[in-house]
């Protein structure tokens, strides 16, 4: 039995192991080791027949479980339908940019043909601020000074290198010191310098179409010692509670249909009476926990008044503490982090803390989260939440 065992993990190492020219395989063709769901529903990423496969939807992202700063990283792509949207994020962070589905970063844009010809016929405007044959540009808070044309800060191409669906493509991006150059089939077109950050997570990119990814793998190179100011915040733990699609792993009955809508990575709720039955609780309960959410409340009718979206803790028997999050404003999410350790809670708007409080001396040790239906229309979307 050890034999076998130690035959086990010699065959396990084996596969990950660095080759002649120090590459190391980021997927194995059996699972997704090494990969984080960032906020995508459980069937978005996948693996058939050895590749990597995405369905498009919800839009967002799969990230690596560790961050790089130096390395060589190459990849190949192919885009199923004609029109097909994705990229590939370079030092990105570790759940979604607020208000966003995408991680902050630098995109590596991996988009077929068609897409323009479809955006030239929806608009009748040219596509003359982006191309389909290697885009480089920071999304998200993220910035790049780029090489080459430009538009903006998007960096083009030199030359037209891809090719269209359902044709497989190769990309090297090679990552040092904030400098990003892409190569597309064999030569280097497009990337930039300056950038920050330039020490984070890589991702895969979900966005509308199914697409598929073959042979990752990548070499780390010397690290520079980058400063925390250009560094990634590091993954503490939390995992998304909403699907981006629909309402799995939320509570529903007849009040909340009527009154709650899920699709397009946001929760929605139509203005109508306050109804504690329409509140929106998570299946789970949480005792300590953080949780992260973004909110963007409607702009309320001529003479309505605005009532603060406000969210229960420790729910049980469809009761829990309510805490109001104070500063949303219509027309623009905002993002609320809110901390519960004991009957401590302390809450974060935009990074800055506005509440602190107690929760009451019979409050339960755990219980679900919910969305309150106080009466007036609100979407929350980048729902996150890690035990503590």
């Amino acid at each position: 039995m050890k034999k076998i065992l130690l035959a086990s993990l010699l065959l396990t190492g084996a596969a990950f192991a660095a080759d002649e020219n120090g590459f190391e395989p980021m997927f194995n063709g059996r699972d997704l080791s090494g990969w984080v769901n960032a906020n995508c529903a459980p069937e978005t990423w996948s693996v058939r027949d050895g590749l990597i496969h995405c369905t498009g939807h919800p839009t967002g992202a799969m990230r690596t479980a560790r961050q790089y700063e130096n390395f060589i990283l190459e990849a190949e792509w192919r885009h199923l339908s004609s029109g097909g949207n994705s990229g590939i994020f370079i030092w990105g962070s570790p759940i979604a940019a607020p208000g966003v589905p995408f991680l902050r970063g630098i995109e590596v844009q991996v988009l077929d043909h068609g897409y323009a010809e479809q955006y030239e016929k929806e608009t009748g405007k040219k596509s003359d601020w982006f191309t389909t044959h290697g885009d480089v540009f920071p999304i998200h808070g993220a910035s790049m000074k780029p090489f080459g044309p430009h538009h903006g800060d998007r960096s083009f191409p030199t030359e037209e290198r891809s090719k269209r669906s359902p044709e497989w493509n190769h990309y090297k991006i090679i990552c040092t010191n904030g400098v990003i150059r892409l190569h597309v089939n064999g030569r280097e077109v497009s990337g930039g310098e300056n950038c920050n950050y330039r020490k984070g997570y890589l991702a895969l990119e979900s966005e509308g179409a199914p697409v598929e990814f073959r042979n990752l793998r990548i070499k780390e190179l010397p690290a520079s010692g980058v400063s925390a100011e250009l560094t990634a915040p590091v993954d503490i733990g939390f995992r998304t509670i909403f699907t981006g699609l629909d309402l799995r792993g939320w509570k529903t009955n007849a009040a909340t249909a009527s009154r709650w809508q899920a699709g397009g990575n946001r929760i929605a709720l139509k203005a109508g009476a306050a109804d504690p039955a329409a509140t929106l609780w998570t299946e789970k309960q949480f005792g300590d926990a953080e949780f992260v959410l973004d909110c963007r409340p409607a702009k309320p009718a001529d003479g309505k008044e605005l009532l603060p979206p406000s969210v229960l803790l420790r729910g049980l028997a469809d009761s829990g503490t309510e805490i109001k999050l104070a500063g949303a404003t219509p027309g623009s999410y905002q993002r609320f982090v809110i901390t519960v350790q004991g009957r401590e809670v302390v809450v974060k708007h935009n990074d800055r803390e506005i509440q602190r409080l107690k929760l009451p001396a019979d409050a339960p040790a755990r219980g679900a989260l919910g969305l309150r239906s106080t009466g007036s229309a609100v979407e929350f979307m980048n729902l996150y939440a890690r035990d503590l």
